[in-house]
């Protein structure tokens, strides 16, 4: 991986969406759907969807910093799901489809605070959980590109201009 190639991590409820979203934004390279922030090792989707495991769906963003900033991928994942939702994602309720960025390091979690803040500011109530990077899961296969393989849009995500 050059230096310019970097990776994040966000949970905004179903990873189907945040996938879809993602992946057409100029200068990510791929979008991978997985889990993030639980206790079991190697979790399966059955795994997580018992809510006993304490993981969320995730998607790992992998993108050119030299094309994309983490400051524009932060405000797309705002702009794609409900932060203000604290029981799940539009219609998918449960601790798995929580709305969650894990950072890597100090400017990637200043970053965040300050977008927050900058939402809080606005008087949006944000539900959004900020972590320390864990370890990432990639999701079984058929989670992968699922959108896009079955030629559909997604259900529970949507844009909306916030920024």
């Amino acid at each position: 991986m050059t230096n310019n190639i970097k990776n994040a991590y966000f949970a905004a409820g179903c990873f189907w969406g945040v996938e879809y979203h993602f992946e057409k934004l100029k200068g990510v390279n791929s979008a991978i759907s997985g889990y993030m922030g639980g206790h079991t090792l190697n979790p399966t989707y059955a795994d997580i969807c018992t809510g006993r495991t304490g993981h969320l769906e995730v998607v790992k963003i992998e993108y050119d910093e030299t094309i994309v900033s983490y400051d524009t991928l932060l405000k797309l994942f705002f702009e794609i799901h409900d932060f203000t939702q604290t029981n799940g994602q539009g219609p998918d309720i449960g601790s798995q489809y929580l709305s969650a960025v894990f950072y890597d390091n100090e400017s990637e979690k200043q970053m965040l605070e300050k977008t927050i803040k900058y939402l809080e500011d606005r008087a949006y109530k944000v539900a959004t959980s900020v972590y320390e990077m864990v370890p990432f899961y990639e999701a079984e296969e058929y989670h992968q590109d699922y959108y896009e393989r079955h030629q559909k849009t997604p259900y529970c995500h949507s844009y909306r201009k916030i920024f």
